[in-house]
């Protein structure tokens, strides 16, 4: 049975009186109150106060909810304090883990930072990145925030601009990594340069100190970008997650055993940090730039698409009037026949989780009537804040209008159509027909067919660039949304019949359709009914199954 723990070594006095108890142990456990400040939509939690003089290394987490990143946190501060096993204490800076793995501990993306403790174990104080649990309960639509979070901490002046390791999470035991580890990585991995791969490492958790073969077999098999090691390994640093526990007799050697494999595990990683040079972020924010702007170009492609391709069958429809009515027509230009008039309107766009957030709703050009930013626009006050703007005008929309002419609301434009009765004289009024042309209303009706070729042809090259831009420069060119807009972009671009942009386009899309179905059967089972990516990928998932069972 534990006994109340009086012998706190002195050192800890002025730390212990800045905390609370929250068991008497051994271990004593104290919850720190770090200092909490808001910085643009982030969050801050410091500990002691900065030196300019002194180094600062960076580190970012991540994991699957329930892998102990918070509990690894916990274990980065105790041991940059040098905090023993026989000091009989332990600092909480993010409160322990609770609800198993169905829960996330952490609900937003969070900076710790700790400073003052550079004199003990490490020269260096540390900044710490901490991502909610990708993947949760709250589904993967939360995710793009987490996203667009990481984006703003990295571009922001006082965010981040250089990490030193970005450490993905794991237990031992992990013989495969689960449909949602895979989804979480390579959704992490989709966000960052190709510069980066070298500071990327695995930190596997739960470990008893022996290899982890089931995890380094895990990582190996899901061909995850990262560091090696000298025998062609991801490199890996152990570490346990019982110092906090309850430490009774006959456990007492266990516990040390496990301290000591976390407290090596710290060591070895720290000491890789320091030997490595760290990575500026400049090229991941010109990833997640790339990223944001190809997505928002494909949900604005598929739109004018979809218009333009219904243009197309409203001009066909009214040549087969024509002609089937041609003599009617003729003798009388009163004579009335039903066609499809098309139309836009504003609807509300889905609300929950995806909208629980103060930067709510799309960017919208009045002018263009075209949806320019959504689904995703959740860091924009206003549209010309958004990052489909560039020098104050819109890349996204046909006229690329203004920002002035965009409004950042709650409401998308659909497109629809309606049977309308019309009579020749109209025909040729919606059709622009000039007489003094001597244009027939078939010649017109085959001119805007050609027009709108030529412009839904622009828009498929332009999308294209954008893809050879990620391929360039982003260390995973894929994730979820870029593959269903992919398939998308191919199946268009066959239909063009450009076979050198279609085979380029199948061999990116070959290498890593392995991993997106991982993640297409992880989603399928997580996704619900808000907002309009939502349901592509869901629609997306679904048409796999017909081809490739998931």
């Amino acid at each position: 049975m534990a006994t109340q723990n009086t012998n706190i070594s002195s050192k800890y006095d002025d730390i212990v009186s800045r905390s609370i108890r929250m068991y008497a142990g051994p271990p004593a456990i104290y919850q720190l109150r770090p200092k909490k400040e808001k910085f643009g939509t982030l969050t801050k939690m410091t500990v002691g106060e900065k030196n300019p003089n002194k180094t600062n290394k960076t580190i970012l987490l991540v994991g699957e909810t329930g892998a102990g990143k918070s509990t690894l946190i916990n274990a980065l501060f105790n041991y940059s304090m040098g905090v023993k096993f026989e000091d009989e204490v332990w600092f909480q800076i993010v409160e322990k883990e609770t609800g198993g793995d169905c829960q996330s501990q952490t609900t937003d993306v969070i900076v710790y930072e700790i400073f003052g403790f550079e004199d003990e174990t490490l020269p260096y104080s540390l900044t710490i990145i901490d991502t909610p649990g990708y993947g949760d309960t709250k589904g993967i639509e939360r995710d793009v925030i987490v996203s667009q979070r990481l984006f703003d901490l990295f571009r922001s002046e006082d965010g981040v601009h250089e990490v030193h390791a970005v450490g993905l999470v794991m237990k031992a035991s992990e013989n495969r990594l689960s449909d949602r580890q895979r989804y979480i990585f390579d959704s992490v991995m989709s966000l960052f340069g190709k510069d980066l791969e070298k500071n990327i490492v695995a930190l596997i958790t739960h470990s008893d100190g022996r290899r982890p073969k089931n995890a380094l077999k895990a990582l190996n098999v899901a061909k995850l970008k990262c560091a090696t090691n000298k025998k062609n390994e991801p490199v890996h640093f152990l570490f346990d997650n019982c110092q906090d526990e309850d430490r009774t007799e006959d456990e007492l050697d266990e516990l040390k055993h496990s301290y000591d494999v976390t407290e090596k595990g710290m060591y070895q990683w720290m000491d890789f940090i320091t030997g490595i040079e760290p990575q500026q972020l400049g090229t991941t924010v010109d990833v997640l730039n790339t990223r944001i702007t190809l997505i928002a170009c494909f949900n604005n492609l598929q739109q004018r698409i979809e218009l333009i391709d219904l243009k197309h069958r409203k001009i066909q429809q009214a040549e087969e009037v024509l002609k089937k009515y041609e003599e009617d027509l003729k003798k009388d230009e009163n004579f009335t026949v039903e066609v499809d008039e098309i139309y836009k309107e504003k609807e509300p766009v889905a609300g929950g989780i995806w909208w629980y957030m103060f930067f709510e709703g799309a960017v919208c050009c009045t002018v263009c009537e075209e949806n320019c930013h959504y689904p995703g626009c959740t860091m924009a006050w206003k549209p010309e804040q958004c990052e489909v703007m560039k020098d104050g005008c819109c890349i996204v929309c046909t006229n690329r209008c203004h920002a002035s002419h965009h409004v950042k609301e709650k409401c998308i434009y659909v497109t629809k159509t309606r049977k309308v009765k019309k009579t020749m004289e109209m025909l040729k009024k919606t059709y622009e027909v000039k007489q003094q042309e001597n244009m027939t209303l078939l010649m017109v009706l085959k001119k805007q067919k050609e027009e709108h070729e030529v412009e839904k042809n622009h828009l498929l090259d332009e999308a294209y660039q954008h893809v050879v831009k990620l391929q360039q420069i982003a260390l995973n060119v894929n994730s979820v949304s870029t593959h269903i807009h992919l398939d998308l972009l191919i199946e268009k671009m066959e239909e063009k019949g450009d076979t050198g942009k279609v085979q380029k386009l199948l061999a990116m899309r070959s290498g890593i359709d392995e991993g997106v179905q991982t993640m297409l059967r992880y989603c399928y089972g997580k996704l619900t009914s808000a907002g309009k990516a939502v349901r592509e990928v869901l629609n997306y998932a679904s048409s796999q199954q017909t081809e490739t069972p998931v």
